[in-house]
């Protein structure tokens, strides 16, 4: 038998952060207002039919606004966009206050200067824990910009020399996840 303990919450981000992920802005619209989030859990689902995913935090303020437009932009950072996601990972400020960013011919919010944009409808939402994951389909994409892809990576951005960085030394970036 079996007297395995559960790992707690600590812990569970602390084994995590061992796993380098890229780093995305998911975006949408909500009544005409542009709204988003920094969000570390996106992949590809399937090719066919183009499908991906993100999970976002129910507590997150701009996910269920993006939820209840049925669409929404996944914008993936370059490592020379730190400040994005520092503004969208920030339960703070204004988002999108003297942000360069466009209005895609999908309705959604397409921000400059980032490697790739996918835009999706969203498919399906399954509860997992204290996240939703959300399945979109893929309706086009966008590869705008060749460059290094920002990496998060042991609660900092980027691999290579974890003792100097660029954001402060908070697991998750900042204080708000969706």
């Amino acid at each position: 038998m079996s007297t395995a303990i559960e790992p707690s919450p600590l812990e569970m981000r602390a084994a995590m952060g061992n796993f380098a992920t890229g780093v995305t802005i998911v975006t949408g619209l909500d009544d005409g207002e542009p709204v988003g989030f920094a969000c570390q859990s996106f992949a590809s689902v399937s090719l066919d039919p183009p499908l991906v995913l993100f999970c976002a935090d129910h507590s997150g303020r701009a996910w269920p606004r993006i939820r209840r437009s049925g669409q929404f932009t996944v914008n993936v950072l370059g490592e020379d966009q730190a400040d994005l996601c520092q503004r969208f990972g920030s339960s703070r400020g204004r988002k999108f206050e003297d942000l360069a960013w466009e209005q895609s011919p999908e309705g959604t919010p397409s921000l400059s200067g980032t490697l790739m944009r996918v835009h999706a409808k969203v498919e399906d939402v399954h509860v997992a824990g204290d996240h939703d994951v959300v399945i979109g389909r893929v309706t086009r994409l966008e590869t705008p910009h060749r460059a290094t892809p920002m990496l998060f990576f042991r609660g900092r951005f980027g691999v290579e020399d974890q003792h100097e960085q660029i954001a402060p030394d908070l697991w998750g970036w900042g204080d708000h996840w969706g």
